[in-house]
């Protein structure tokens, strides 16, 4: 029995390595056969690639109808891919990944740049292919190749508001213009600094001192110098009337000339041409903070008995207007530089705010065209606000919050 027993074991030890070894073999040969090749989801369909409206005519928009597998049938789609080509046949190495969106999306806007040396350039009304893969964790379902082109535009349908406040500038400003040149009276708000101007001209006449008017460190061609040249000859023609000397150190060469021929012409509407002198319009320098110090010396030497600082003025305004209140001149300023405008307020008897600037040379001059522009703007800037309290009623009617707390009674 023992004798049986050993022989079956040896057996069992000759054996078990064969069957090991057919064990492993058929495993060797099934492996293949067991591990099948990833199912794909259902590719996105439908794909349409057209202009992006509303742009700057270097960007395409894709659209396709998701695929089966998004959230519905197998749900297995993770996101999407969209690939572009110059070629529906390029191989796959010529398409390039443009970007992905996450599932459930159905658009994506490639955006390009327009210069042509950059790699994101998008070319106008030239062809250009799509794709759009649906991606799931292991492989991807590729849609049918899709073409379109980039077109300019030639209105922003998102800008329809501007237009039509555009229109009704235009129309406001017509409508005043033939009102100002019908002759008909037009009201325009008061401002306190060119109401001063008078009061200081003659302050000046009574003391028997002259008048310091300063253009800034603006050129001719800035519309706060222009505004200033406007004001400019209403003083000068003031100023003959009155017989009071007048003093314009200019900053600028092409400024001195302008305001040269402003004053003269002043001097001329106030009949008293041969009272003008051309030493009292004179070229100072072109160096900022030296120009400060010779009006600066100018001041306190000549006691000026107003100050008048219009135009575009810089770091040195604070410098201009601190010595003119040392020297105990009047002073009006006025800048549209925003910066500057806080120097003058703290130490100017009176301020010009921003646009008020350009609308002393309309409040001085009374000309039609200037009238209408100016009375359009006042008109336009009415409509705005009204609009934007209206938004912001509407927004707050429609908040369920705002109206809870508006109407909360409180025992």
């Amino acid at each position: 029995m023992v004798r049986t027993i050993y022989l079956i074991a040896a057996i069992a030890m000759l054996l078990l390595p064969a069957i090991v070894l057919a064990q492993s073999d058929t495993a060797i040969v099934q492996t293949p056969a067991a591990i099948a090749a990833p199912d794909p989801p259902a590719p996105p369909t439908n794909v349409v690639v057209a202009d992006n409206p509303n742009d700057n005519g270097h960007s395409l928009r894709v659209q396709w109808t998701p695929s089966a597998d998004d959230s519905t049938g197998r749900a297995i789609v993770m996101g999407y891919r969209i690939y572009r080509a110059t070629s529906p046949d390029a191989p796959d190495s010529l398409w390039v990944e443009r970007g992905s969106v996450a599932r459930g999306t159905h658009a994506y806007v490639d955006r390009g740049s327009r210069d042509p040396a950059s790699a994101a350039f998008i070319p106008k009304a030239t062809d250009l292919y799509y794709r759009v893969d649906a991606v799931s964790a292991d492989a991807a379902g590729r849609s049918a190749v899709a073409v379109g082109q980039a077109h300019d535009n030639w209105f922003n349908t998102k800008r329809v508001i501007v237009l039509i406040f555009v229109i009704i500038f235009v129309l406001l400003t017509i409508a005043f213009i033939n009102a100002a040149k019908s002759g008909r009276t037009l009201y325009v708000r008061p401002l306190a600094g060119i109401d001063a101007v008078d009061e200081a001209i003659g302050r000046a006449t009574e003391m028997g001192r002259p008048i310091l008017y300063v253009l800034g460190l603006g050129t001719a061609s800035d519309i706060a110098t222009i505004a200033s040249f406007s004001v400019l000859g209403r003083v000068a023609k003031k100023v003959a009337e009155y017989q009071t000397p007048i003093l314009v150190p200019c900053y600028d060469p092409i400024v001195l000339t302008v305001a040269e021929e402003t004053v003269k012409t002043g001097y001329s509407d106030a009949g008293r041409p041969d009272d003008f002198k051309p030493d009292s319009v004179y070229f100072v320098t072109q160096s900022q903070f030296a120009y400060v110090a010779a009006v600066n010396g100018t001041m306190l030497r000549e006691r000026p008995a107003t100050n008048v600082y219009l135009g575009k003025f810089y770091a040195e305004s604070l410098l201009l207007a601190e010595t003119g209140a040392v020297a105990g001149s009047i002073q009006i300023a006025g800048t549209d530089e925003i910066a500057q405008l806080p120097f003058f307020v703290v130490a100017c008897d009176y301020t010009l705010i921003g646009e008020e600037l350009y609308a002393a040379s309309v409040y001085l001059n009374r000309e039609p065209i200037l009238m209408g522009t100016l009375k359009a703007q006042d008109w336009a800037k009415g409509v705005v606000i009204l609009t934007i309290l209206i938004g912001l009623a509407i927004r707050a009617a429609s908040s369920k919050e705002f109206m809870a707390i508006l109407f909360q009674v409180e025992s």
